[in-house]
């Protein structure tokens, strides 16, 4: 089972236009346009070979687990052509290790995504990733001491660059209807930097940098948003949203380790079945309709208007 299976929850007719716009495009676009930029701006300088065996070990990987769970292929034709799997979610998990993970070899970078793709259809809880594809495999390599890292100073720490990296990402969360994880995290985060920084006496100056960065947009609007490893409902989000920021702090400025944020994520997505359970809401569909601004509780829930019953006489008279 993977992320692209399941009925769609509130089935209506939509035109070829609209199909077209599925928020894993954008964010495929996104994040190949950060990698473009990163190397040829920002001095990157990951090896070609790196990128080739991660984007290719992720691809090989969901065309395998997806032939062996007979998972169906995608009903309608994929960027114009008719393939045998959904390629959609392996590349936006292998973009996202290219732009974060640096290894020795490009066989780590290979093990990284096998990591990542195989945890989606292995590690489950119901129709959800227990484990964030990207962050779970690059903390499992951290964690059993593979010679990789995060190189979060790679994105440098100008307003300009989070900005921009947070407009392309607000763009893909909006479409994907995980605008309100991103902003919990944000304002979470900020209160939890600030709060520091009001604490031990120290400028604005210092959390102002340590929000500015390339690393934490690309974590806040990329990352943490993934449908398949968020809460269902928006008060779920929301408190995911905070308990990952919280964890992200305990992390950095109690036991002064490295990737705060990702060890956090890694954790709280564990909770998350629970999370469900406490505050259920409606299931993610990524090929369902947008929600509207009359929806009410979770994602894609029924328009209010269609929820509320007629008149007796109204009803006689459609009849």
């Amino acid at each position: 089972m993977s992320d692209e299976e399941g009925p769609v929850a509130h089935t209506m007719s939509r035109s070829p236009a609209t199909r077209a716009l599925d928020p894993r495009d954008l964010q495929i676009v996104a994040l190949a346009s950060l990698l473009a930029w990163g190397q040829g701006q920002l001095g990157f300088a990951v090896p070609p070979s790196c990128i080739a065996a991660t984007l290719g070990a992720a691809l090989l990987t969901q065309a395998l687990a997806s032939r062996v769970t007979r998972l169906p292929a995608p009903a309608a034709p994929v960027w114009g052509m008719a393939l045998p799997f959904e390629p959609r979610s392996a590349l936006i998990s292998a973009l996202s290790l290219c732009l974060l993970l640096r290894t020795a070899a490009p066989q780590w970078n290979a093990l990284a995504a096998i990591v990542a793709i195989g945890s989606k259809f292995l590690v489950r809880a119901g129709h959800k990733h227990v484990l964030n594809p990207t962050n779970g495999a690059i903390v499992i390599l951290l964690a059993f001491g593979a010679p990789v890292w995060v190189s979060a100073g790679q994105w440098g720490q100008t307003a300009l660059l989070a900005m921009i990296v947070a407009g392309a990402g607000l763009i893909v969360v909006t479409r994907a209807a995980r605008a309100d994880v991103t902003l919990a995290f944000l304002a979470a985060w900020s209160a939890v930097l600030f709060g520091r920084a009001a604490w031990l006496g120290q400028p604005w100056i210092a959390p102002q940098h340590q929000l500015a960065n390339g690393a934490t947009m690309l974590f806040a609007f990329f990352m943490i948003s993934d449908p398949r490893t968020t809460p269902d409902s928006r008060a779920g989000r929301i408190v995911f949203a905070a308990l990952v920021a919280l964890g992200a702090g305990a992390v950095q400025f109690l036991l002064y380790r490295t990737n705060g944020l990702l060890w956090s994520l890694s954790v709280c997505t564990l909770a998350v079945p629970l999370i469900d359970q406490w505050l259920p809401g409606s299931r993610y569909q990524w090929n369902a309709p947008a929600p509207s601004a009359f929806s009410r509780g979770g994602t894609h829930a029924e328009p209010l208007a269609l929820r509320l019953p007629l008149p007796a006489g109204l009803r006689r008279a459609r009849s």
